[in-house]
């Protein structure tokens, strides 16, 4: 199947061909010809050496997958015993003999003059490439009392102590405040160890 892409680009390369009856190649053609070399490329087709007119062309365009009657967004052909043009997919008209030679313009295959229409469709369009994969859905909460999968650290209890660091961890830097750890507390009737310097000093208890 064809690309509009492909089909404009020849319109393009063949457009001021001259007008030469039952021509067939760029040195010239006819009204046919210029369909014949359109079908030709929409369909897979040699451009050149594959041409019919006026008085087979609904055989022909039937051998090439084209339908009967007409259709938005398809190649569409309209022809009469005398004539022939054709409409791109994207509403391009095309024609030769419609004042000159092969050119983009001209009535197309929509003109009042034309009793028959055949169209291709265009091909469907590729699908779209997949969205990327997202997480999958947390699921709900695990019951009151339920175990923890396996491998799962159980949560903290309430209020609990941050875990001490790690052997090899830096002290915290000066000024920092420091979090007595529950397994630093001195125990019962061990010294206490005098305040660093410039540190206040908390007043005797009263005396009782």
């Amino acid at each position: 199947m064809f690309a509009l892409a492909t089909l404009l680009t020849l319109v393009n390369q063949v457009s001021g061909t001259p007008y030469v009856v039952g021509g067939d190649s760029p040195s010239g053609t006819d009204c046919s010809g210029l369909v014949s070399w359109v079908t030709n490329a929409a369909t897979g087709r040699p451009v050149y050496g594959d041409r019919f007119h006026t008085g087979n062309i609904e055989r022909e365009l039937l051998e090439r997958g084209f339908q009967h009657g007409s259709e938005p967004g398809a190649l569409v052909v309209g022809w009469n015993s005398g004539h022939t043009a054709v409409t791109l997919p994207d509403g391009t008209p095309v024609s030769s003999g419609e004042g000159g030679g092969v050119k983009i313009g001209g009535g197309g295959a929509y003109q009042d003059q034309f009793t028959n229409h055949m169209f291709l469709p265009m091909p469907a369009n590729e699908p779209p490439a997949p969205a990327p994969a997202l997480a999958p859905p947390m699921g709900p909460p695990p019951p009151p009392g339920a175990l923890p999968p396996p491998g799962a650290l159980p949560p903290p209890p309430p209020g609990a102590l941050p875990p001490p660091p790690p052997p090899g961890a830096l002290p915290p830097p000066p000024g920092a405040p420091v979090v007595m750890m529950a397994q630093d507390a001195p125990p019962p009737g061990a010294p206490v160890p005098p305040p660093p310097p410039g540190a206040p000093v908390p007043p005797p208890p009263p005396a009782g």
